[in-house]
C-alpha cells in the first residue's frame, strides 16, 4: 500500500482529465448527499467553476485526486496547512 500524496491546498485551481473548464478547489475529503448511487461516496476534493466560483449546488464538482490531469495554480500553504495535512495523511493511513 503506498502512501497518499499531500492533498491539494485550498484555492489551488485544476483541470480534470478529459476537462474543458478550470475548478477551484475549496474542500477536501467531502462526503457526497446525494440522492443517486454516489451517495455517502467520499471524495478528495469539493470544487466550483473558476473564475465565477459557487454559484449553485448545481455547479459545484467532486473529483479524486487521480482525476486531476493539471495543476494551473498551487493554493497558499502555510503552518496551519502543513498541520491539517498531517491530519489527513493520518485519518487516511486508518
Amino acid at each position: 500500500m503506498h502512501k497518499m500524496e499531500n492533498l491539494l491546498p485550498i484555492g489551488s485551481i485544476v483541470i480534470l482529465e478529459g476537462g474543458n473548464i478550470k475548478l477551484m478547489i475549496y474542500g477536501r475529503k467531502q462526503i457526497l448527499v446525494t440522492d443517486d448511487d454516489r451517495n455517502g461516496q467520499l471524495f478528495d476534493y469539493l470544487s466550483a467553476p473558476y473564475p465565477e466560483g459557487y454559484v449553485s449546488q448545481e455547479y459545484t464538482y467532486v473529483f479524486n485526486h487521480e482525476n486531476i490531469a493539471e495543476v494551473v495554480f498551487k493554493g497558499h500553504i502555510d503552518s496551519e496547512e502543513e498541520e491539517f495535512q498531517k491530519v489527513l495523511q493520518k485519518a487516511t493511513a486508518e
